[in-house]
């Protein structure tokens, strides 16, 4: 039975969730699986893992064949790393706490790499939060300059329009007054029109 390393894939339309599994080579890609090894999330970024490390590693020795995709997750997890740190140790290159040694400093190098990976898709996010924040201060400045304008215009037009009826109330006493001391003196002038005659 020729055993492969394969992904199944899981999780609704658009929204692809895998498992990772050991299969026959025979059977079809959603169906019967001889075990689990763990969950991959491409959605996330970078790409969420979960997978039993030993029992891939187990699997991989045992001359199990991984797909294109599956190879790829089990070198981004270490474990074709591993398997070949293993191969030095059997051919007594180096001893087992080497081998040890180099696989976490490997492992380690390669987390501090994951982190710098989600710390700059966070201050990305940032920055276009701030860049938005920026427009959008600008836009309310200019919204707010042209209000301030527009309630000035209105502002003078009524003062004007207060000023042109005060100067024309001014002018309409002032007619006024001087209708009333016409006719005041009138009646005066007409009064000592005929005590002279």
């Amino acid at each position: 039975m020729a055993t492969r390393i394969r992904l199944q894939r899981r999780g609704k339309k658009n929204q692809p969730f895998y498992h990772l599994v050991i299969a026959d080579g025979r059977a079809p890609r959603d169906g019967r699986f001889i075990e689990d090894l763990g969950t991959y999330n491409p959605l996330t970024n970078p790409a969420t893992l979960n997978i039993n490390f030993d029992r891939a590693l187990y699997w991989l020795e045992a001359g199990a064949s991984p797909s294109e995709t599956a190879r790829a997750i089990l070198r981004r997890e270490g474990v074709y790393m591993m398997k070949h740190l293993r191969g030095g140790v059997a051919k007594g290159a180096f001893s087992e706490n080497e081998a040890q040694a180099r696989f976490e400093a490997w492992k380690k190098e390669k987390d501090s790499k994951l982190k710098n990976i989600v710390l700059e898709e966070v201050n990305k996010a940032r920055e276009i939060k701030k860049e938005r924040l920026a427009a959008e201060t600008k836009v309310k400045e200019a919204m707010s300059a042209k209000i301030a304008a527009r309630l000035a215009e209105i502002a003078a037009a009524e003062a004007k329009a207060a000023q042109e009826a005060a100067e024309a109330a001014a002018a309409e006493q002032a007619a006024a007054e001087a209708a009333a001391a016409a006719e005041t003196a009138e009646p005066a002038a007409e009064e000592a029109a005929p005590a002279e005659a």
